[in-house]
């Protein structure tokens, strides 16, 4: 699985922005967790391609999502978002940018069908974006979730805090749905982004399918330090939307424009700086495994900010990437963290980390993709509810027998433990 993951090299990170085949091995076929059996891959290698197909489908599992940590139902919807005060940034012909987002929040009640993880198509495209053809096309889009669809809101007026997350390059917003959905059943609303042109598949509700743009254009800092304050402005028309005087989503009542965090992976975690820059709605910050670009200023940033990340690419002193890190630290004022995660590798902390997993693809970390989410969701929220809520997290302040591979790192040393 060579590019469904981004991996933004710890070297040279500003090329393509991919890994390479050699760092995404599939593991053959696994008779083990219900993976494709050698007897069935002999029975698709003689089959007519239709019967190859078919079989397939049938001898590959069903992928699923963990179930939420917290104590509420998870209901979701999408919205689509017109900004018409700018042009598209990567396609000038269109002169307005649009955007899908997708939301969850906690539900008043389970709802009757649960949400789709992605269309078929955008499986399909995927899948192909990363050259992978073991599996249905359709595979990814049959991945259970745990959120329903439309289900009633619940909370009180302006009593919920709100999480915007955003995507990796090339990659949708749906492969941050399991952290999403975990952060909604705590009581919190997230809305995740679709950077049109920078995602392998969007799909609006008209039935159109933006494609990547970004993925063909050749990459040098400056371009990456665009990307970077293009999603800026991306993230600021977002809270507009929710917060503002007419809001898009009709339980947007329940949003508190008081506490407002950002959080993304790969590029998406790096834009969270820009992004704090930009608007001061944005409380705090989290940078999960992602390269930063738009230094900050002399200035400084006073507001909370977590980095984390894998201790392969961003122990502090280690090369190209953890630089970016220390460069941005010395500048950050306020509250500050540096956890790194033994075994991870980039996409560890994401869905697609648990779905190689299921679908018997080598991601090439050495920790489980269940395990590594579990550790992304339980972090990113005891620094939510420290930093949105109030709520002092003993977890973020040392090292935990819980969690043993996570590392708090020391940067003046270059020490972590």
């Amino acid at each position: 699985m060579s590019h469904v993951i981004d991996q933004r090299h710890p070297a040279g990170r500003h090329g393509v922005g991919r890994t390479t085949g050699s760092r995404i091995r599939q593991r053959g076929l696994a008779a083990a967790a219900g993976l494709l059996t050698v007897v069935a891959a002999a029975a698709l290698a003689s089959a007519p391609a239709s019967a190859s197909a078919a079989a397939a489908a049938a001898a590959t599992p069903t992928p699923y999502l963990p179930k939420p940590t917290g104590a509420q139902p998870v209901g979701t919807t999408s919205l689509y978002l017109k900004d018409t005060s700018r042009p598209d940034p990567w396609v000038p012909t269109v002169k307005f940018r649009e955007l899908m987002v997708s939301l969850w929040y906690p539900a008043k009640a389970p709802g009757r069908h649960r949400a789709r993880y992605m269309t078929p198509k955008e499986s399909e495209l995927l899948l192909k974006d990363g050259k992978i053809t073991s599996l249905p096309a359709d595979v990814l889009s049959r991945t259970r979730t745990n959120a329903f669809t439309d289900a009633r809101p619940a909370g009180r007026k302006h009593a919920l805090p709100l999480v915007v997350l955003s995507p990796g390059h090339s990659k949708p917003r749906a492969e941050l749905t399991s952290l999403a959905e975990d952060l909604a059943s705590r009581g919190y609303v997230v809305a995740a982004v679709d950077h049109t042109y920078e995602n392998v598949a969007t799909t609006f509700p008209d039935g159109r399918v933006t494609t990547c743009v970004t993925c063909e254009i050749d990459k040098n800092p400056a371009w990456w330090e665009q990307l970077g304050r293009s999603r800026a402005l991306d993230v600021s028309f977002v809270l507009d939307q929710l917060t503002g005087s007419r809001p898009k989503w009709k339980g947007a009542r329940l949003i508190d424009p008081s506490r407002i965090a950002m959080a993304g992976h790969s590029v998406g975690g790096a834009s969270a700086i820009p992004a704090m820059l930009k608007d001061s709605r944005i409380r705090a910050g989290v940078d999960v495994d992602g390269t930063t670009d738009v230094p900050i200023p002399g200035s400084g940033l006073s507001r909370p900010f977590l980095f984390l990340g894998r201790q392969s690419a961003y122990t502090p002193g280690s090369g190209e990437a953890a630089a970016t890190w220390e460069r941005d630290w010395k500048q950050l004022t306020g509250w500050k963290r540096w956890l790194l995660v033994t075994g991870a590798e980039h996409v560890s902390f994401t869905d697609l980390g648990l779905l190689t997993d299921q679908l018997g693809i080598d991601d090439g970390a050495d920790i489980a993709g269940a395990r590594a989410m579990e550790i992304t969701r339980r972090y990113v929220a005891a620094f939510l509810d420290q930093h949105l809520r109030g709520k002092p997290q003993p977890l973020l302040d040392e090292p935990s027998a819980r969690y043993p591979e996570v590392l708090h790192c020391t940067v003046e040393t270059k020490t972590c433990r």
